[in-house]
């Protein structure tokens, strides 16, 4: 049977606490885009854009949940590209809800834990303060680097590893996607260590000062997590089935 779109909106917001976090101001957190009402089967996608949007279309998706939406550069005219997005989500039927720093912060479901769980860790506290609540998550860890080397070779199709800190780790730090926010609280929270997706160029130099070890898994392969997580659950809860819309994404 469809479950109702609402229900489904507000499950997803109930869960992520989605009205607790500040979020840039262009995330736009929750539903960007509705259908007839009825859902009928669940997507889950880290980004918004035509093709992952053709793809659940395809798939017979009626209620896809991204983890970066559509308005990051709004407001921009409905035309090209702009206008092929919402015109493939409207003859679709295809409702779009985004979620973006509440689901990095989850402790259950977000991607910074999964990241860890992912290592065999268990987060004990989090860091990068937000409203809502923390949105890295620090682990205790009795894993040699050389063994989170490893683990996240055969985890990530790419792993650059920038090794200055100690070989055995009393901690391991998560940020997924984007940790540059990240490095400059390392020294502070005590933790030589970072798990993240992408970081800049000057990054190098300072894990070099401060000793660090920095691992770079890529910004997509770091937020596929929680996306599946939470349609997953949804999924269960609403008796629905799902489905992970993947993108040939190398950042």
């Amino acid at each position: 049977m469809p479950a109702k779109l609402p229900d489904l909106v507000s499950y997803c917001d109930r869960r992520t606490r989605r009205a607790a976090f500040k979020d840039a101001p262009a995330a736009f957190n929750g539903l960007q885009a509705t259908n007839n009402g009825r859902v009928t089967k669940i997507g889950a996608a880290v980004d918004a854009g035509l093709v992952p949007f053709q793809r659940a279309v395809a798939a017979g998706v009626d209620f896809l949940i991204v983890h970066h939406g559509m308005y990051w550069d709004m407001p921009r005219p409905l035309t090209g590209a702009v206008y092929d997005r919402i015109a493939t989500l409207v003859r679709g039927n295809c409702a779009l809800y985004s979620n973006h720093l509440p689901l990095d912060s989850h402790p259950a479901i977000g991607n910074n834990a999964l990241l860890a769980r992912q290592l065999g860790l268990k987060p004990s506290r989090g860091f990068l303060p937000n409203e809502g609540g923390p949105i890295g998550r620090i682990a205790p860890s009795r894993l040699s680097r050389a063994a989170i080397r490893a683990k996240l070779e055969k985890l990530y199709p790419r792993v650059i590893a920038i090794e200055y800190g100690s070989a055995t780790p009393r901690a391991v730090a998560f940020c997924s996607g984007s940790g540059y926010s990240a490095v400059p609280q390392l020294v502070a929270e005590g933790v030589d260590t970072l798990v993240t997706g992408e970081l800049r160029e000057d990054c190098f130099n300072r894990a070099q000062e401060e000793k660090l070890n920095l691992y770079l898994c890529g910004h997509y392969a770091t937020e596929v997590h929680a996306v599946k997580a939470l349609a997953a659950e949804l999924a269960q809860k609403f008796g629905l089935p799902w489905e992970f819309i993947a993108a040939e994404n190398p950042f």
